[in-house]
């Protein structure tokens, strides 16, 4: 059984990002971190769960926090949430970049911020935004900014950089008065990348604060609660592993507004980064059309995939194998691109069999990257030729497979090379795969079967 897994602090300093909404500390962080990382938007509560990022400036290393913007209204979905969020940043936070817009000016959010934040005066740096010009830059000599007792706001532009670069000089200038300083951050085994992917309220986050061991993102029944994908750094049995927790994905016809797109858009864009998706399934609900183009998706990206059937809590009382297998069944029969992909029935709520997909990880990680030795595979495919004959596709003249080699693995792809004016009948290459795993196995990975037509002046390769 695989231990608990633990968040791996990399022991370097934290810097936070906090302010009232739309000031711009979304557009700063992807500036700092150099990545669109965060969705950015003018409308308040665009973040909700805090985005983190790694830092590197002058070759040293350091983490930055973006946090949900704050209204103080309750008009605002969530807002407890993002406060809290907010609180706990600034707790844990080494140093505090308070933003404000400066071409706004001074609002009420930011009085009650600069309350909270004056006894951490001595770990603040205050920092005024969207200083896009010469003229913008002179604001910040106003005497409305000085009343906040936090000193003379620092000028910055995210939109076009400017002063970013002293910023961060002077970051890292405060950090190396801290306990933690900026350093290189040590590369050691490469970190498995596990994306959770789903239709919105299934229990993506829930689960994802499970895998992780810590209350990381907001959890609500309020669809799309996610709008951008948080990702943790956690360490089990010696391994490190990327969980990233992304928004929820529906049908084109429901998405509301450009925020839920945003989000849909860098959950998708996940999929493809990932190395593993955990693709996570409602077991109350009937498996929708959305849900088989998200299957399609991951086959199309050759994504290794686990299907985690969650809230089983729900349907417990029906906890027996037959009716297992049958839900099973029904799954495969919906995803058939999916038969590769094994099934595990959870509960994030209640914990049920969450420990057990760290095992199934580990070995989808392991086969993902199999090489099969060249005299294995070579025997294979003679012995699988000879107890089955290829069958023909549309051509008229029986094929010949030449030859069947290994291209690479991550995900495994294979080369069948056929003979010069004949076809493979597709259940013919689905048969193939189907015998590599049961060879090789390839657990909860998909295999690539890539067809070559020999040219008419190339000899028999057997």
């Amino acid at each position: 059984m695989a231990t608990p897994a633990k968040i791996v602090d990399q022991d370097l300093p934290t810097v936070a990002l906090v302010g009232r909404v739309n000031v711009g500390k979304s557009s700063l962080f992807n500036k700092i971190i150099e990545e669109n990382k965060a969705i950015v938007s003018d409308i308040p509560g665009t973040t909700r769960t805090r985005n983190i990022g790694l830092v590197s400036w002058r070759g040293k290393n350091f983490t930055l926090v973006d946090t949900g913007g704050i209204t103080f209204s309750e008009d605002i979905p969530l807002e407890d949430e993002i406060i809290k969020q907010t609180e706990l940043a600034i707790k844990e936070a080494d140093l505090i970049i308070f933003v404000v817009d400066v071409q706004t000016g001074l609002l009420p959010q930011e009085r009650d911020l600069a309350k909270r934040l004056i006894k951490q005066k001595g770990k603040t740096i205050f920092v005024a935004n969207k200083a896009d010009s010469e003229r913008m830059r002179m604001d910040v000599h106003e005497g409305e900014w000085l009343k906040l007792g936090l000193g003379e706001p620092f000028p910055v532009s995210a939109a076009n950089g400017s002063n970013i670069g002293n910023l961060l000089d002077e970051i890292f200038k405060r950090l190396g008065k801290t306990s933690k300083k900026p350093k290189r951050v040590k590369e050691e085994k490469p970190a498995i990348k596990v994306a959770l992917i789903g239709k919105p309220n299934v229990g993506k986050s829930s689960l994802f604060n499970d895998l992780i061991g810590k209350d990381e993102v907001i959890v609500s029944p309020l669809a799309h609660t996610t709008r951008e994908p948080h990702d943790t750094l956690v360490e089990v049995n010696g391994q490190p592993i990327i969980f990233v927790d992304t928004a929820g994905i529906r049908r084109k016809a429901k998405v509301s507004g450009e925020l839920e797109k945003a989000g849909i858009g860098k959950s998708i864009n996940m999929i493809k980064k990932a190395d593993i998706v955990l693709l996570v399934l409602d077991a109350s609900e009937t498996i929708t059309t959305q849900d088989q183009q998200l299957a399609g998706l991951l086959r199309e990206n050759t994504r290794s995939t686990i299907i985690l059937v969650n809230k089983w809590d729900l349907v417990e009382k029906e906890n027996t194998d037959e009716f297992k297998n049958n839900f099973k069944a029904r799954i495969y029969a919906d995803f058939p691109h999916l038969d590769f992909a094994p099934i595990i029935f959870i509960s994030a709520k209640t914990k049920y069999k969450v420990h057990e997909i760290f095992p199934l990880i580990f070995r989808a990680w392991e086969e993902r990257h199999l090489i099969i030795p060249e005299a294995e595979l070579q025997a294979f495919f003679k012995k699988t030729i000879k107890e089955h004959r290829p069958a023909r596709g549309k051509g008229t003249r029986h094929p010949d497979i030449m030859s069947f080699y290994q291209l690479h693995n991550n995900p495994p792809l294979f080369e069948m090379m056929i003979k010069f004016k004949t076809s493979i009948h597709f259940s013919y290459v689905r048969y193939f795969e189907n015998r590599l795993r049961e060879e090789f196995g390839f657990f909860a990975t998909p295999i690539v079967i890539k067809l070559t037509k020999l040219r008419r002046n190339i000899t028999n390769l057997k």
